[in-house]
């Protein structure tokens, strides 16, 4: 019974950092469609919407199967707990990806503004946000949460700063409105994975200690 729940355990936790990495490149590739203005990488994460939501129903089943079949305790539990909380999280995450690819396509008619700005610098610290994350999620050694708050900080610091370039450019010329409320969406929604990425960072750190931390 043991072993066959560790396998069942194996298989979950795979079957979350495989999402991980499926939502992160969906973020990373929406960014860089954008960045040079590939319809082609936009359609591949747009596609890859149905992907990641199959692999967030696949990984509920095991989880719920492993709780109704195995009743684990401890942090055995607090892993399956944790595994569906971050599939949500994740979810999300590609959602935003698959969201900012389809926008890509309404702007690539045109030049960027000075170079989109501060959001490429701002995906980068994202992207590394999830990825420290799921790092921790796969070897179960406690994040520096420090870092997370830091870096959750400059992002909404980036957000700001990126809201009020792109209004003195929509001021300066009304051509630039409608692609400079896009770069406002999808700061909003880079913003959004940070905080994501926190409350993944929230779950794992419950789940390798059992000390609940709230990142503000």
């Amino acid at each position: 019974m043991s072993t066959k729940f560790d396998e069942q355990l194996k298989k979950i936790k795979q079957g979350v950092l495989e999402m991980g990495e499926l939502a992160r490149s969906m973020l990373r590739e929406s960014i860089v469609s954008l960045k040079n203005q590939d319809l082609e990488l936009a359609d591949k994460v747009y596609d890859n919407k149905n992907v990641i939501m199959k692999m967030d129903e696949d990984i509920e089943h095991l989880c719920l199967q492993a709780i109704s079949m195995y009743q684990p305790m401890a942090k055995d539990m607090r892993i399956i707990g944790s595994s569906l909380k971050l599939i949500t999280y994740l979810t999300r995450i590609g959602r935003y990806g698959k969201d900012i690819a389809k926008f890509v396509k309404e702007i690539a008619d045109e030049p960027h503004i000075k170079k989109l700005v501060s959001i490429p610098h701002m995906s980068k610290i994202v992207d590394n946000m999830i990825s420290d994350a799921l790092n921790a999620y796969r070897d179960e050694e406690p994040l520096d949460i420090k870092s997370f708050i830091e870096r959750d900080d400059d992002v909404d610091i980036l957000r700001n700063t990126i809201f009020r370039e792109a209004l003195t450019y929509m001021m300066q010329n009304s051509k630039n409105i409608e692609r400079c409320i896009y770069y406002v969406m999808i700061s909003r929604y880079l913003e959004r994975c940070a905080d994501h990425s926190c409350k993944m960072a929230e779950k794992i750190q419950y789940m390798i200690t059992g000390d609940r931390i709230e990142i503000k």
